[in-house]
């Protein structure tokens, strides 16, 4: 029997945004927040996802879910639990969505036998709690087995789907294929872009709403340069004495919080000084995320980005945190080969961090860190449903190089928000486009100012907030 899992959400108020956005928008979104209170009163909106950390959706929702809660609205999330063939066949979808085979392991019926089971197990203990009228959102492959089950309870389900491709192909067809008979009948469904609504979706119930970032968190929060040098001083990413900051951040709810954990580095020599400019990525440990290409590209640009002295930083989460992602350790373990078998030049250059995961507010606040120091941020993704950490690059300012896929094309203009990579796998224009950023400092820094503007007007939860409340109403009328 699954156990579900309630995460708790403190309340915020949307009156913070007065500092950032225009007076009327904070207005507009408190009226229509007062409006979709009255209407839902007694009833529950219900978030379901499969994991509690890591990965973009489990970023997302607790702060948006905090203004919902803020507003008079009882919003809930709820994580699924499942077993780990359950999340093999779950990867195995994702990866197929994105038109890539991953392990190849076939979506049949036995792979549909462990599905459905764990779906019915977690649906028992969720219509439990669910009433009729009721809303409920649910995220992604891991929960589509759950839109009936929650149809059959009289609930206005959406589903919300963060992942897709542009060329729908046979391996995306395969995916697809295996969620349709789950998605026949639900009201609404939630696309990033349009290109990603499927044919076995009604484009008429399909909505399309961006994500977004919150300016607030631990991850985004402004943070000066004493502390984050503390926090990657203290974390062992960079080296040298920590200055006069503290590894310190703020919680959701204006708590003070503590940078205590170190990261796990592989790396050969020492860590980079303080006034070593980085190239960061951070992301996953996940193929369509080419942490390899990265390295690659980087390690034959390195002569000649010499002059600058830069060296590489790729972060992700401590594999053994994330329980819906069972490829993070073979990812890391095949990634960590390759760079055993670089040259001991380029391997001094490439440094391998694992984030810990004990404390998700802290790891935020590391990635915040790592973030606002480096010199150029990458995204050198094969495949990206939306780039969160492009946004959140974006938000403070970094100069970009990114992968012109999926939902990235909208969010930067080409030599204006951040550079484009063409062709994804192309690792020499890959090097000369952060060979740019990293020689022409003026011009970096210039693309990093036009990026934030863009996240400003573009990608903040206000804005994100309206639109499923739009939503809402219009499946409540």
């Amino acid at each position: 029997m699954a156990h579900l899992q309630e995460v708790t959400i403190a309340p915020e108020t949307i009156d913070r945004f007065a500092a950032l956005i225009v007076e009327e928008r904070v207005t507009g979104a408190k009226a229509v927040a007062e409006r979709l209170s009255q209407r839902l009163e007694g009833r529950v909106v219900w978030n379901v996802n499969s994991t509690a950390r890591g990965g973009g959706v489990a970023e997302m929702l607790p702060s948006l879910l905090a203004y919902v809660r803020g507003a008079g609205i009882d919003c809930r999330w709820l994580v699924m639990e499942g077993t780990p063939d359950f999340f093999r066949v779950t990867k195995r979808v994702h990866h197929a969505l994105h038109g890539s085979v991953g392990e190849g392991m076939p979506l049949d019926e036995a792979a549909r036998a462990i599905y459905d089971q764990v779906s019915q197990d977690n649906a028992i203990e969720l219509q439990a709690l669910v009433r009729p009228r009721d809303v409920v959102i649910l995220h992604d492959p891991q929960t589509a087995g759950l839109i009936p089950h929650m149809m059959r309870a009289g609930a206005i389900v959406v589903w919300r789907c963060h992942v897709g491709q542009d060329d729908p192909d046979e391996e995306s067809d395969r995916g697809w294929a295996f969620l349709a008979p789950y998605l026949e009948n639900v009201p609404a469904t939630v696309f990033s872009r349009e290109a990603y609504i499927p044919a076995c979706c009604d484009r008429g119930r399909s909505v399309i709403i961006p994500p977004s970032i919150d300016p607030f968190s631990a991850k985004n929060q402004d943070m000066d340069e004493a502390t984050v040098r503390a926090i990657l001083v203290h974390t062992g990413l960079v080296e040298g004495p920590p200055g006069e900051g503290s590894p310190t951040f703020l919680h959701r709810d204006g708590t003070p919080g503590r940078v205590d954990r170190q990261a796990d580095v592989i790396r050969h020599g020492r860590a980079p000084s303080w006034n070593t400019p980085l190239v960061v990525q951070v992301s996953r440990w996940d193929w369509l995320k080419d942490p390899a290409g990265v390295m690659e590209g980087f390690a034959q640009k390195v002569e000649e980005t010499a002059a600058s002295g830069a060296e590489l930083v790729l972060a992700g989460p401590n594999v053994t945190a994330v329980a819906d992602d069972p490829e993070g350790a073979t990812v890391l373990n095949e990634v960590s080969a390759l760079w055993r078998g670089l040259p001991q030049n380029d391997r001094d250059k490439i440094h391998l961090a694992l984030l810990p995961m004990a404390d998700i507010a802290e790891n935020a606040a590391i990635v915040n860190a790592l973030q606002r120091h480096a010199a150029v941020v990458v995204q050198k993704s094969m495949k990206e449903g939306f780039g969160l950490t492009v946004t959140e690059a974006m938000w403070k300012a970094r100069p970009i190089v990114a992968s012109a896929v999926g939902g990235i094309q909208d969010q930067i203009e080409d030599g204006v928000h951040g550079l484009l990579l063409k062709e994804a796998g192309d690792l020499s224009a890959f090097g000369s486009l952060v060979g740019r950023l990293l020689e022409d400092r003026a011009y970096a820094e210039q693309i990093g100012q036009n990026a934030r503007k863009r996240a400003l007007e573009s990608y903040l939860g206000v804005r994100h907030l309206l639109q499923y409340a739009e939503l809402i109403e219009r499946l409540d009328g």
